[in-house]
C-alpha cells in the first residue's frame, strides 16, 4: 500500500494490521478525483484503520488531520506510518470509538472540513454514525463527508446531508456527502 498522490506521492504504508480492510489505491484516486481542491483542509478520518484516507489527504494539502480508532493495532500502523512520513506535527491520533469520539472533539472546538467514513462493512450503525456527524459542531456546515461500504449495503438518507456524489468501484460503494 503507498500514498497515490501529492506530496508524498508513491511513499510506502505499513502492512494493514488482521482484520482491517485498507481503502484500494482505486477507490482513494476516485475519492480524491471527487473532492476537488482540499487545500488547508481539517480532515476527521474515523475507523482510521492505517490511516490511509487521511494521509493521502495531508499528501495532497489538507492542513491536518485526527484519527480516531478503537483497535490498538490500528493505531500502532497509524502511529508509524505518521512518523515515517513525517507528518506527527499536523497530526492526532485517538483510540475511541468513532461515533463516542464527536462530543469531546466538538467540546474542545474542533472543528472539520473533511470526514472520511469507512468502517468494518456492515458492522457499524451507519445512519448513527452520520447523524452523530449532522448533530456536532465539530463538522461545519459545507463539509464533505465520504463514506466507504460494501455495495450489498445500504446508505440511508440522513436529514442534514446532501448526496453529492455516489459510485461503486467493484464490491466497493462510495458515496461523498455535504453537510448542510
Amino acid at each position: 500500500m503507498r500514498v497515490i498522490g501529492g506530496e508524498l506521492r508513491s511513499r510506502r504504508l505499513v502492512q494493514a494490521p488482521p482484520g482491517v480492510r485498507p481503502t484500494s489505491d482505486r477507490v482513494r484516486e476516485a475519492v480524491f478525483g471527487s473532492l476537488g481542491d482540499i487545500e488547508g483542509a481539517r480532515v476527521l478520518d474515523l475507523f482510521a484503520g492505517t490511516g490511509s484516507l487521511g494521509i493521502e489527504a495531508l499528501s495532497r494539502g489538507a492542513g491536518e488531520a485526527v484519527f480516531v480508532d478503537d483497535s490498538r493495532a490500528s493505531r500502532a500502523a497509524i502511529e508509524q506510518n505518521l512518523s515515517q512520513l513525517g507528518l506527527r506535527d499536523r497530526t492526532r491520533v485517538l483510540g475511541l470509538d468513532a461515533q463516542a469520539s464527536l462530543p469531546g472533539l466538538e467540546r474542545e472546538g474542533v472543528c472539520f472540513d473533511l470526514v472520511f467514513l469507512d468502517p468494518p462493512y456492515e458492522t457499524v450503525d451507519l445512519a448513527g454514525i452520520l447523524s452523530a456527524l449532522v448533530a456536532t459542531d465539530a463538522v461545519l456546515r459545507g463539509a464533505q463527508v465520504v463514506v466507504e461500504t460494501a455495495t450489498r449495503e445500504t446508505v440511508a438518507a440522513v436529514s442534514g446531508l446532501h448526496l453529492a456524489f455516489e459510485r461503486r468501484y467493484g464490491t466497493t460503494r462510495i458515496a461523498r456527502f455535504e453537510k448542510r
